[in-house]
């Protein structure tokens, strides 16, 4: 079985599907172009990409091997995540949404929150954080002295733009506008006609 899936071949037709590869093959440890499924949400999100743990389940769904399960093979995962980043799906928040997120959680523009608002809203509201990730969160985001999160002072630290060449997303956009422009649809005889009856 294994053999089989070794003889697959996967060509890589750009950047962003060798940027993809590369990653994969990080986890592929036996070198037959296969990974553990558990591995896909540390590939998607060390490209960069922002997927909710349902999320990571749809891709795990969509490329998980069913001869094999428990593993995706590259020639399912490559097209696959090509197109959700071509399509700019997962994409991480911007600085200015983050702050207007920030801002709604803060109506009365102190400019911080306390510690125990981000601990309640990262455990109970939308996809609830692991303490292990409050905690982590937390060691960045509070400020020692006030014991508070000033979310300006954090999304600055969170925040380090990827140039535009590590930037998975401008990747895609850049091969998406290389490509050339479909050929236009076929045109039938009734349209011709219909041309032509308007030209009378």
């Amino acid at each position: 079985m294994m053999d089989e899936e070794e003889e697959i071949q996967v060509p890589i037709n750009n950047d962003l599907e060798r940027r993809i590869a590369e990653a994969f093959e990080v986890f592929d440890h036996a070198g037959n172009k296969s990974i553990d499924v558990r591995e896909i949400s540390t590939i998607i999100r060390g490209l960069g990409c922002c997927p909710s743990e349902a999320e990571i389940q749809e891709i795990i769904v969509a490329v998980e091997n069913p001869q094999t399960p428990g593993s995706a093979h590259l020639s399912k995962f490559l097209p696959y995540v090509s197109q959700i980043i071509t399509e700019h799906k997962y994409q991480p928040a911007s600085p200015e949404q983050l702050l207007e997120a920030f801002h709604t959680l803060d109506p009365e523009g102190h400019g911080f929150l306390t510690k125990d608002q981000i601990s309640t809203l990262m455990s109970q509201d939308g996809e609830p954080f692991t303490q292990e990730e409050l905690d982590e969160m937390l060691e960045i985001a509070i400020d020692p002295h006030t014991q508070t999160v000033p979310y300006e002072y954090y999304i600055n630290q969170l925040m380090h733009e990827p140039t535009e060449e590590n930037n998975i997303y401008c990747l895609a956009d850049k091969i998406e506008a290389e490509k050339p422009p479909p050929p236009p649809p076929p045109r039938s005889l009734s349209d011709y006609l219909r041309e032509t009856a308007d030209l009378t």
